[in-house]
């Protein structure tokens, strides 16, 4: 069998459920409700989120782009825990000061997962499935700091999650 050329990607998905209301303090209660519809019930409303992250690199010794327990326990670690079954508006830090639109969802999700990125695989993309209809995707650009990141340092920091994920 013959060794893949250049870099392949490998997308994992992930599922979960939050609420969200729409609702931009700049404008009046009607404008807001013109605007959003439905999605600015004063209650809220909630969706089933898709996510795909993908990550980008050559293929390894072990025959992977990037080991998928550890890409598995990162996400669940800085995404699954902070949003599944919460109120996205009200409970997320990131999108405090922003209308819990899918959209800054996204971008929360990729801020989130890029910083201290650990595994060797790079970044790639985020995307993310509100319904059938509405699905968000950003590309991440790479930083200098990940390029540079070295291969022992990566490999701790995988150790370090797997050790976080095994003492839960």
């Amino acid at each position: 069998m013959t060794e893949p050329n250049g870099n392949l990607e490998l997308t994992r998905r992930y599922r979960f459920s939050a609420s969200h209301r729409l609702d931009t303090p700049a404008l009046s209660a009607e404008e807001n409700k013109r605007l959003y519809g439905k999605c600015n019930n004063p209650y809220g409303h909630g969706h089933d989120y898709v996510l795909d992250v993908t990550v980008e690199g050559p293929v390894d010794a072990t025959g992977q782009v990037a080991d998928r327990r550890a890409l598995d326990a990162l996400v669940n670690e800085k995404v699954l825990q902070r949003l599944d079954h919460k109120n996205l508006s009200k409970d997320v830090g990131a999108l405090n000061n922003v209308v819990a639109t899918t959209e800054n969802l996204a971008g929360a999700i990729r801020s989130a997962l890029a910083e201290d990125w650990p595994l060797q695989a790079r970044l790639a993309r985020v995307r993310i499935s509100e319904t059938d209809r509405n699905v968000f995707e950003l590309e991440v650009v790479a930083s200098r700091d990940q390029a540079a990141l070295a291969p022992r340092e990566r490999l701790n920091r995988i150790r370090n999650v797997f050790e976080r994920e095994i003492r839960k």
